[in-house]
Order: C-alpha cells, then sequence, then structure tokens
C-alpha cells in the first residue's frame, strides 16, 4: 500500500510540474498576443516546429529547476511519457472550449494537438536528462 502512495505522489509531483510550465507558457503567449489583431495565417509545420522547441526549451528549464525526477521505475517514467502529454493536451482543449464559451480569444496553444506537442518535448527531454 505504500508503494503505491509513493507512486502516485512521484506521479502528481511530475504531472505538476509539467501544468505549471506549461500554464507559464500559455499566460506568456496569451500575454504576448492581448491587442493584437489576428496573426497572419502560418503554416501549421512552422507553428509545430515552434511549439516542440518552446517545449523543449521549458523542459530544459525544469531540469535546472528540478533536476531529478519524481518518478524512480523506469516504466512509470515511459508511461508519463505517453499519458501526460495526452492529458496535458486534452486539458489545452478544456480550456480553449471554456475560453471560447465566454467570449476570450483562443489561440493556437489552446489546442489539443499544440499543447500535446509542447508537453510532448517537455516530458522527452525530462525522460532523456533527469536523474
Amino acid at each position: 500500500m505504500e508503494v503505491i502512495f509513493e507512486i502516485i505522489i512521484e506521479l502528481l509531483g511530475e504531472i505538476l510540474l509539467q501544468v505549471v510550465f506549461e500554464a507559464l507558457a500559455s499566460a506568456g503567449i496569451h500575454l504576448a498576443r492581448a491587442g493584437k489583431s489576428a496573426a497572419k495565417a502560418r503554416s501549421p509545420w512552422m507553428i509545430a516546429i515552434g511549439y516542440a522547441l518552446f517545449g523543449a526549451i521549458a523542459g530544459g528549464i525544469s531540469l535546472w529547476v528540478m533536476p531529478d525526477s519524481f518518478l524512480r521505475q523506469r516504466w512509470l517514467r515511459i508511461a508519463y511519457l505517453i499519458v501526460v502529454p495526452l492529458l496535458v493536451g486534452a486539458l489545452f482543449a478544456a480550456i480553449a472550449r471554456w475560453r471560447d464559451k465566454r467570449g476570450r480569444t483562443i489561440l493556437t496553444i489552446d489546442r489539443f494537438s499544440c499543447g500535446w506537442l509542447f508537453a510532448l518535448a517537455f516530458a522527452a527531454i525530462r525522460f532523456a536528462f533527469a536523474h
């Protein structure tokens, strides 16, 4: 029972770290776009590369802040790499729906695919380099 509790706490710690970094990124993008007119049409490939790089940079910064992984077991780290980006993408899609219902601006990071890509790059950096 104690092992299960420890695994849950470790997983929640990693998820919380990722959600905090992605929320900060989203807030920064929304602040940067505030008051600006609609963006020109951009290539979806350039947007994807941008969010992947942004996620990788955030993952690197997270290693500087928290160099040790909360997850000690390799299988948990692999599960985290697969499941958490899907959950974070779904969270950002839900936030986009919430923002849309209230008439607020929806940016590209508010889409499932961009949130997922950011989270995947973030998780991949942490998977590869966290101790």
